[in-house]
């Protein structure tokens, strides 16, 4: 088990007293920029900021006395100094990178600390993802805690995973030392419903002292909610409206805004704050999920940010909803999530508050980040040969799997559908007459339907389910696939031709894992993720630049949805409505059962 070298307060306080003093000379001094107080809301103009061990010594008018002939001065010239950015739920594998690879990402974007769920890797590789995402998450320059995943699979009973997450696994993840709390409880109607399993994995949590995540997808703010929230979890990031943002705030826990790459959540929340005025302490800013071209072309937490700005959130409560509320959240408040005496030294300089430019990034004392550009080493973690191939297909497949053969004598079907929705994650449960052709049920361009299949990839059993999508707008022949498929991880394939479906399975078993994109039998677009299927350790530019060219061959295909690729490796998600495919069948997330693909007598 790696563990952090980072020096704790005990180790170090008589050091920051002696610098805080004048009697000993600080590591670095910034000199004369705003600092921006989370604590009281307020800019002060004409500060200095000694550090000392990594961490911040004297926070004040003038830190003369702190300089000595090897103490390093950074003039900020007026730059405003405010805290490290902190996401409070994201999802590493999301981003299609390692730990090392995603902090090289987002550090220069001045995120200096993560609170990350593993649970992806966890449905692949168990516990033991869950360590070596942790271990290598220790070794980064910036700050990256880890919730031990609590939900694998994430509805027991409407889904297969490739491993199981149990409440003994919980109980041991708890003394790790990168391990903050307990990753998005997602078993909602579990926790609801009492089940002994979810409320010993809150309970094992709470015992340690540590943090319990919450995620009530459902849009029901009755009695289940309320069940929910009497379960422990501490927080939610699934809220889509203001009564949700409201509800959630009002029972004790904290919301969650996300805006990730394809989650569009803040514009119809942030007014509970804006409008309303309701305590803005209670109310925390997160991504969830950004792929690499988001994170490379876009941002993250700035993004998030500058986004709360521009819906009306006045700039300084913004900052405060991406650090210090976020460590407060965590029990961290004395550690991090400002710029004070005795917590890390992270710390951004930029010119504006509303644009949030990064022009300097210190993360633990040290410069690791300026003008866009990494200057701090991320290292790598060896990952074993077992987490480089688990695309577990009995066999290659054909066109004959992919097949969806009607009822007998019939020449019409009604079908369920899987509905995609544009910027969310919800999806929607629609009802459409299809015909029968030669006795097979194909997608239907004049209505948007195409084939989704899941092919499982974790126990080589074969198996293939097969279903119907809307919303993606494809045309022509073409597939799609990827072995994300958020939370399950087996592979989904969407298409208009099986050929081309087939095609792209078997590419994906050739190459250990991945997102590929064939059209007319040609392929056009090939991401590899040879790590669980999820993750390359190559750089970020370079997956990004493929992950852009993902995009492009979506649009070539006629998919014109923001971020397509986000809503396709969802669909799986069996805890989120309306509607979802697993490698049981398709589930109607309203009710949490299997239902069949075609309505009898219809």
């Amino acid at each position: 088990m790696v563990t952090q070298s980072f020096p704790s307060w005990p180790d170090v306080a008589p050091r920051l007293v002696a610098v805080a003093a004048g009697r000993e000379p600080a590591d670095t001094v910034v000199k004369g920029g705003k600092w921006v107080n989370v604590h009281t809301r307020e800019v002060l103009g004409n500060h200095d900021i000694a550090i000392a061990e990594g961490r911040f010594a004297y926070c004040g008018p003038d830190a003369s006395h702190c300089i000595g002939p090897d103490t390093e001065v950074i003039e900020a010239d007026g730059a405003y100094m405010i805290p490290g950015l902190c996401d409070a739920h994201m999802h590493i594998e999301s981003g299609m990178l390692t730990p090392a690879e995603f902090a090289r990402a987002v550090a220069p974007h001045g995120t200096t600390t993560m609170f990350t769920d593993p649970h992806e890797i966890a449905n692949v590789l168990g516990l033991e993802g869950v360590r070596l995402m942790h271990d290598e998450a220790m070794l980064q320059p910036v700050n990256i805690y880890t919730q031990m995943p609590s939900c694998a699979p994430s509805a027991p009973g409407l889904e297969t995973t490739g491993y199981e997450i149990t409440p003994d696994d919980v109980a041991e993840a708890m003394h790790w030392p990168g391990i903050i709390g307990l990753g998005e409880m997602m078993n909602f109607p579990g926790v609801i419903n009492g089940d002994p399993k979810m409320l010993a994995e809150i309970a094992a949590t709470q015992r340690a002292g540590k943090t319990v995540g919450g995620h009530y997808a459902s849009p029901d703010l009755g009695l289940p909610f309320h069940a929910y929230a009497a379960g422990g979890p501490a927080d939610d990031h699934e809220g889509t409206c203001e009564a949700d943002a409201i509800a959630r705030a009002r029972q004790g826990m904290r919301h969650m805004m996300r805006l990730g790459s394809a989650w569009y959540d803040v514009e119809t929340q942030i007014t509970a704050v804006t409008e309303k005025g309701l305590d803005p302490r209670s109310f925390i800013l997160c991504t969830d999920d950004c792929h690499s071209g988001t994170l490379v072309n876009d941002g993250h937490m700035n993004r998030v940010v500058r986004h709360a700005i521009e819906c009306g959130c006045d700039p300084l409560i913004a900052l405060q909803m991406a650090t210090i509320n976020t460590a407060t959240h965590f029990g961290l408040e004395r550690e991090l999530g400002s710029i004070a005496p005795g917590r890390r030294a992270d710390m951004i300089l930029t010119t504006d508050l509303k644009t949030l430019p990064i022009d300097t990034v210190i993360s633990r004392g040290k410069v690791i980040a300026k003008q866009g550009l990494m200057r701090a080493e991320c290292p790598h973690l060896a990952w074993p040969d077992h987490a480089r191939n688990t695309v577990n297909m009995a066999r290659d497949l054909s066109a004959g799997d992919f097949v969806i053969t009607a009822p007998e004598g019939a020449n019409h079907v009604t079908a369920n559908i899987i509905g995609v929705v544009e910027n969310q994650a919800p999806t929607k449960a629609l009802q459409m007459e299809l015909p029968v052709v030669n006795g097979e049920v194909k997608g239907d361009p004049a209505q948007d339907v195409c084939q989704i299949s899941l092919v499982e990839r974790h126990r080589a059993t074969g198996g293939v389910t097969n279903a119907l999508v809307s919303g993606f707008g494809y045309t022509g022949n073409m597939a799609m696939a990827s072995t994300v498929a958020h939370d399950s991880h087996h592979m989904i394939v969407i298409g208009t031709s099986q050929d081309d479906m087939a095609l792209a399975a078997n590419r994906l078993r050739e190459v250990g894992g991945g997102v590929v994109i064939f059209k007319d039998g040609q392929e056009l677009s090939l991401v590899e993720l040879p790590i669980a299927g999820l993750m390359s350790d190559s750089p970020a530019h370079e997956v990004a630049a493929k992950a852009d060219a993902l995009g492009d061959a979506m649009r070539a295909c006629g998919c014109t949805l923001n971020n397509a690729y986000m809503q396709h490796s969802l669909l799986a998600l069996v805890v989120i409505p309306e509607m979802r495919i697993s490698d049981l069948g398709l589930v109607d997330v309203r009710t949490f059962e299997l239902i069949p693909l075609f309505e009898e007598g219809k």
